[in-house]
């Protein structure tokens, strides 16, 4: 018996081996979670490109297919109007229903309309091909924040991974005009969608492989059939009336009495989701003072960054008279800046500082950018006067956005994480199309009034661009204002076990 104990006892692995070992599995896990962000992060990419990359290709799909300047807006709006209308239901689908599969559903439906899209041939084809599009962007984007924050429960992580998702989110427009511009001049308009499919298939077997399935809460536990109905109509109504105003004006009949019916569907889900029994957006979620305030400040704050891409755009092309390739390369100071703080930079900043105060210092930066680029001379040469505002807000959008998400995030349960991502980017969207509604209304009105009063062209349209970006200054003040005064500071410390003390599977 003494033998076959000594015997036990020597084949049993050493403290040192299990050590080994359990380093061993946490490395190879640590090294899966980040190609699974990869993975996430390059499929999220795609969507973004396209909102962009359409932009430029445009003139050639309006010459092409015979639209007309009205019916050329519909491309971009039949998007707008499903990807806006469907990322909260989208967000809760992928909590009901497991993330994992939702994410696949919208991926593959992108990637089927991108083929589609591609292959148009009239008008109608197109438009319907984009708003199938569009369904499938808003469901694949709606779940993946809330997959990255149930991935990386550890802050360093989180703040790392979200910075990275965050760098994709922001820095995707930018390359996306660059894209669009190499892809149109050097092929044709057809292939900026045709280039979704190798990508997207590739994309869908790395996921099938790498990503953890999860299995979801079940329909039972959510399946708010009316609060569904309820939401998708408001959102998409509102997103029809804002994407229309351009054409009907901000104060016409057809703007105002949609925006009233959209309030009006709006309201009755939230009185739907105070008597519901298993509500689609549990009112407990704005408990949280960090995650009303976090929508707020999306809410204030994408106009302001929307309107300078959008206008800043136009005043590249139409007062400096950049072509569509040069276009995409005066927005890479914006991307470059988000890029060297978002993958690392601002994720060891919120940990040494924590994330409210890295919130502040990027909402500020923000500020001075587009302050700077509204107080700067009205016929603009890029450097400075436009350069140094796109470096400032990368490197504001770098630091505010990774940090406004990781307070969101923070106390968000798993079960209402992909809820809570949709709700999020649907602030992000909705509010930024409404403010650019606005702001690109406001820079018109502007401009048409300077001609009127005998100026040349190129200023009167350059004093409608200061315009507007002074308004978005306004804005993105707020936005600081109500940060420094709404949101609080999270704890970003955790205790680790030691190894020896953790549950190792042999």
């Amino acid at each position: 018996m003494r033998l076959k104990n000594e015997t036990d006892r020597a084949s049993r692995p050493t403290r040192a081996a299990r050590n080994v070992r359990g380093e061993r599995l946490r490395r190879s896990v640590g090294a899966s979670r980040w190609l699974a962000l990869v993975i996430l992060c390059t499929g999220f990419l795609m969507i973004v490109l396209d909102q962009t990359i359409v932009n430029v290709a445009l003139p050639s799909i309006k010459n092409d297919l015979g639209f007309s300047q009205a019916g050329l807006a519909w491309v971009v709006n039949a998007y707008l109007i499903a990807f806006g209308g469907l990322l909260l239901l989208a967000g809760r689908l992928g909590d009901l229903l497991g993330r994992k599969r939702v994410f696949l559903i919208g991926l593959a439906m992108f990637t089927a309309a991108s083929l589609l899209c591609g292959l148009s041939i009239s008008q109608p084809m197109l438009v319907a091909a984009r708003f199938v599009q569009g369904i499938g962007g808003a469901v694949s984007t709606a779940v993946i924040l809330g997959m990255v924050v149930t991935m990386f429960p550890e802050p360093a992580e989180r703040a790392k991974a979200i910075g990275i998702f965050s760098f994709v989110a922001s820095a995707g427009a930018s390359i996306g005009l660059l894209a669009g511009g190499l892809i149109t001049q050097a092929v044709s308009w057809h292939w900026i969608f045709f280039v979704n499919l190798p990508i997207g298939v590739v994309i869908a077997l790395l996921a099938v492989r790498l990503l953890e399935s999860d299995r979801g809460i079940g329909l039972k536990s959510g399946a708010d059939a009316l609060g569904a109905v309820l939401v998708t109509a408001a959102l998409m109504l509102g997103v029809y009336a804002i994407v229309e105003s351009s054409t009907y004006g901000l104060a016409s009949f057809h703007t105002l009495g949609l925006g009233a019916v959209a309030i009006a569907l709006l309201v009755g889900f939230i009185v739907r989701q105070t008597t519901a029994t298993t509500p689609l957006l549990p009112l407990r979620l704005f408990r949280g003072r960090n995650f009303s305030g976090a929508n707020v400040i999306q809410a204030l704050s994408a106009p302001a960054m929307f309107s300078f891409f959008f206008l800043g755009s136009l005043d590249l092309q139409r007062v400096l008279h950049y072509g569509p390739l040069a276009i995409g390369l005066a927005f890479l100071p914006v991307a470059v800046g988000m890029g060297a703080l978002s993958i690392g930079v601002t994720a060891r900043l919120i940990m040494r500082f924590g994330a409210y105060a890295v919130v502040l210092a990027g909402l500020a930066l923000i500020t001075i950018a587009l302050g700077s680029a509204a107080a700067g001379p009205t016929i603009t040469t890029y450097f400075p006067n436009l350069f140094v505002p796109m470096a400032l807000l990368g490197i504001g959008g770098g630091l505010a956005f990774p940090s406004l998400a990781v307070l969101a995030m923070a106390r968000t349960t798993p079960s209402d994480s992909g809820l809570a991502s949709g709700l999020i980017q649907t602030t992000a969207q909705v509010g930024g199309a409404l403010g650019l509604a606005v702001l690109a209304t406001l820079s018109t009105t502007r401009t048409s009034a300077l001609l009127g009063q005998g100026q040349a062209v190129t200023p009167a349209l350059s004093g409608g661009f200061h315009l507007a970006w002074a308004v978005a200054t306004g804005l993105a003040f707020v936005s600081l204002i109500f940060a420094a005064t709404v949101l609080r500071s999270e704890p970003t410390e955790r205790i680790d076990l030691p190894i020896e003390e953790e549950e190792i599977p042999a």
